[in-house]
């Protein structure tokens, strides 16, 4: 039989169900099944639901913080217990609470934005909450065994070391929010993969939501931005678990590493924080004024220009560590440029508040409140951006009031408000408007009582994390002020969580689209069917519910658009060209599963087992976490087949192609690895040029072992393009031993690495623990490449690869390049140790 018959004999319905009608086919699980959906809206509101939770908790330890403040000298906490709540409060609302609460929104909302179905890779956000889920009970499980972390939510070295931190605390906090950043970063690639693959018919980028414009840049940034505080915890953790040298001055490692590590996250997680926030204020003020957003164009363009400046921010945290001259020159002004952006945002909201008079709402008080609060925090920032004026305000409580304005500010406020404006996709019904504006002016007047004396505070001489401080010092009024404020704002918030549960019973039924909105989630009458639509309707604007009559004047379930027919019996939803969003293919997704729940439960013994030293039980999760990730990948493909989608569309089933949603999401995991493989590299090279002296106390490594290295890295690669090439012309024998060629060169290229730095002793030096390091990484990503290249062998050895299914080998292809890019520097970076290269 010919391949092109093989094709049209194959129905690709092998996992439908054909006894189930659409409705029913997207009808989510209930009782403890409920635990295998995947759709985006539960995953988004767990999201949503576990964030808040977070942001209580960590709420209530800010007020014991404020409580133990609020007098001179009192003892409502002893010392250790006040640092143990300062650093999870911290802890908890910049990883745990801010990020994935957001991540959740956008979850939930990009696709009834973007005329989706559903995310383009469900599956993977299930399994991202719940690591985010398991790593969050990690952090907190630490209260129950009187090991909760007290260094501060920064973790700065050599206090957070094994030296001066023995115990558990700071491995709590390692392996916890190392674990739940597994969450930001699938999050990330899901949400890059979703915007620019699975949008409507013709909505092109510039037609985009602005809110996915913001969620886009957010996703790249947290991409780029999270390996090194990943990468920082590991180091981290291995020199308390293992002994390795990182850190330590005297093996040549230096604790300013940590900093830098931390800050080049840390800073950009400022904005990743803001931009999601300012994407809902760019959404719903257009709403209440009636009017587009001004100046779209600008908009988006200062949100790429903050993404890139973010970058250059992060010794904007140094300038007391004693960092060259020259260095704080460049940062401070780098630090004054990032106005400029933000700016050109905060310009064109005013500028859409100017076109018409806007509808005073709750969520409109909230987005002044924002207005207002913000620019205040922005103006601070200005002020610490010069160098003479952070030397004096360093570490003081002026810090603190401009770190509130800024998050509170660009994210709370937004945040609440956008709870307000969505909250009838939740629950169909409205919350209160009266109650509303109560909850609004208690938490703007007890937010600006709180803080605003912190400038005060902090310009008066006040230090950070101080758990009492002696009377008539000018401290004891502002501080009893600040105290009285915290309360306010938490009563702001005890009133929120009153109207939201009366709301479910005696809130107003919301209807369709009640606050008159121009985008697409509010098509469908609240709550919209799980499969968000029907038929996904062509777009024409950015307001389609404005400009587009046809959409509003029937029933949605009759809209015309692509995928009303359903001959499979699948979940689809449409693949698009990732600049026109014109149809590309049909994208098959998953149905309910326990795989996500299984791997991350996996992935939570792995963490929690080398926490308690358990190590075979560390293997065992291991096992089970690869077993898992295996039946995740095993099912059969669907690719290799075409079908009619309506609208005079006839589109593959998952192409293999560079514009398809497995290929950019495959770039966007190189994008991360290759984040994380540069953080290493960086630790490498700031400590060689730190410390050189201690370079001469390195073996050096095999020259002829690592040029051995570079060459398999270039042989894989050639092997791996065969491979596409054999599958592409669909030669399944020969793709299938050309794979296994792929990927024991593969093994080879990381055996000789290995060989070329055996004899360094990694315990010596730092310079030597780094190589190490940067060997072992590079090791993890080749048993990745062989696993996978095995298991596409398999697949095609066994049947369960038919001819015009290409898409596993297509996306090998550039995987394979992109670990060998990182093996041929890492080969390179050892010929240089040697000596061999000048």
């Amino acid at each position: 039989m010919s391949a092109s018959a093989e094709r049209q004999d194959y129905t690709g319905a092998r996992k439908g169900e054909p006894d189930k009608n659409f409705e029913e086919i997207w009808a989510q699980p209930s009782g403890i099944r409920a635990l295998t959906s995947v759709s985006h809206r539960v995953v988004g509101k767990r999201f949503i639901v576990t964030g808040f939770i977070f942001f209580l908790i960590a709420g209530l330890l800010a007020l014991g913080v404020r409580t133990q403040l609020i007098v001179p000298g009192n003892t409502f906490l002893d010392s250790e217990t006040y640092n143990q709540f300062f650093t999870m409060h911290g802890t908890l609302m910049m990883f745990l609470f801010a990020i994935p609460i957001l991540e959740g929104f956008g979850v939930y909302f990009l696709p009834l934005m973007l005329g989706a179905r559903d995310l383009i890779f469900p599956r993977l956000g299930a399994f991202g909450y719940f690591c985010y889920l398991f790593g969050g009970i990690i952090v907190l499980s630490s209260f129950l065994f009187d090991a909760a972390p007290a260094g501060g939510w920064f973790m700065y070295t050599p206090l957070s070391t094994k030296e001066y931190t023995p115990g558990l605390s700071a491995d709590f906090w390692l392996i916890g929010i190392t674990f739940a950043e597994i969450a930001s970063v699938t999050a990330a690639v899901e949400l890059i993969a979703a915007i620019l693959c699975a949008r409507a018919p013709g909505m092109s980028l510039t037609r985009m939501p602005i809110f996915a414009w913001y969620l886009l840049i957010t996703a790249f940034m947290i991409a780029i931005g999270f390996p090194p505080l990943i990468i920082g915890s590991i180091l981290l953790e291995s020199q308390r678990l293992l002994g390795l040298p990182f850190f330590d001055p005297a093996a040549g490692g230096d604790p300013l590493l940590w900093q830098h590590l931390f800050w080049i996250f840390g800073h950009p997680e400022v904005y990743i924080i803001f931009l999601p926030a300012a994407g809902m204020v760019a959404t719903m003020l257009p709403t209440f004024v009636g009017r587009p957003l001004f100046g779209y164009g600008f908009t988006v363009a200062a949100v790429v220009t903050m993404g890139f400046i973010s970058f250059g921010l992060w010794a904007h945290h140094m300038f007391t560590t004693g960092i060259p001259a020259i260095s704080l020159s460049l940062f401070s002004a780098a630090s004054t440029m990032v106005a400029i952006p933000t700016g050109i945002q905060i310009f064109c909201f005013i500028a859409t508040l100017a076109q018409a008079r806007p509808r005073i709402t709750t969520p409109m008080l909230f987005i002044f409140g924002f207005l207002f609060i913000f620019v205040l925090g922005g103006l601070t920032g200005v002020m610490l951006a010069s160098v003479p004026f952070n030397f004096q305000a360093h570490d003081s409580y002026f810090v603190v009031a401009h770190l509130h304005y800024v998050l509170i500010g660009g994210m709370v406020f937004p945040l609440f408000g956008a709870f307000y404006y969505w909250v009838p996709h939740f629950t169909g019904r409205m919350m209160s408007e009266a109650l509303g504006k109560w909850v609004f002016w208690l938490m703007f007047i007890g937010f600006n009582a709180t803080f605003f004396l912190m400038h005060v505070t902090g310009l008066r001489g006040m230090p950070r994390r101080i758990a009492t401080y002696p009377e008539d010092i000018g401290w004891d009024r502002l501080n009893m002020l600040s105290s009285i404020g915290s309360y306010i704002l938490a009563a702001g918030v005890a009133l929120f969580i009153f109207d939201f549960f009366r709301h479910l019973s005696r809130g107003a039924p919301a209807g369709r689209n009640p606050w008159g909105a121009g985008t697409m989630e509010w098509l469908y009458p609240t709550v919209a069917p799980g499969y968000n639509f029907r038929a996904i309707p062509p777009v024409t604007s950015r307001e389609p519910l404005w400009d587009q009559p046809e959409l509003t004047g029937t029933d949605p379930a009759r809209v015309n658009g692509v995928l009303r027919a359903y001959p499979d019996h699948r979940r689809e939803t449409l693949g698009c060209d990732p600049l026109t969003g014109e149809p590309l293919h049909i994208a098959r997704l998953p149905h309910p599963t326990w795989v996500p729940l299984f791997t991350a439960f996996a992935v939570a013994v792995m963490f929690g087992a080398t926490l308690a030293s358990a190590y075979w039980v560390t293997a065992a999760g291991f096992v089970a976490m690869m077993a898992g990730f295996t039946a995740w990948a095993w099912e059969p493909s669907d690719s290799g087949v075409t079908r009619d989608a309506g609208l005079g569309y006839r589109l593959p089933v998952d192409k293999a192609d560079r514009r398809s949603h497995t290929y950019i999401a495959v770039i966007g995991t190189l994008l991360i690895l290759g984040a994380l493989y540069f953080s290493l590299v960086f630790g490498l090279l700031y400590l060689w040029l730190t410390f050189p002296a201690f370079a001469d106390q390195v073996a050096r490594p095999d020259p002829l072992m690592a040029a051995g290295a570079i060459v398999a890295a270039i042989f894989m690669v050639g092997f791996a393009t065969l491979t596409r090439a054999l599958t592409l012309r669909d030669s399944l024998i020969p793709a299938a031993l050309s794979g296994l060629v792929t990927a024991a060169l593969g093994g080879a290229m990381g055996g000789l690495l290995y060989l070329a730095i055996a004899h360094i002793d990694r315990e010596a030096t730092a310079l030597g623990a780094t190589a190490w390091a940067i060997v072992a990484y590079v090791g993890v990503l080749v048993f990745v490449l062989v696993w996978w290249a095995l298991f596409n062998a398999l697949r095609k050895l066994t049947g369960q690869t038919r001819p015009g299914q290409h898409v596993a080998d297509f996306n090998l292809s550039p995987y394979a390049k992109g670990v060998a890019l990182f093996a041929v520097i890492t080969g390179g970076l050892l010929l240089a140790a040697h000596g061999v290269i000048p």
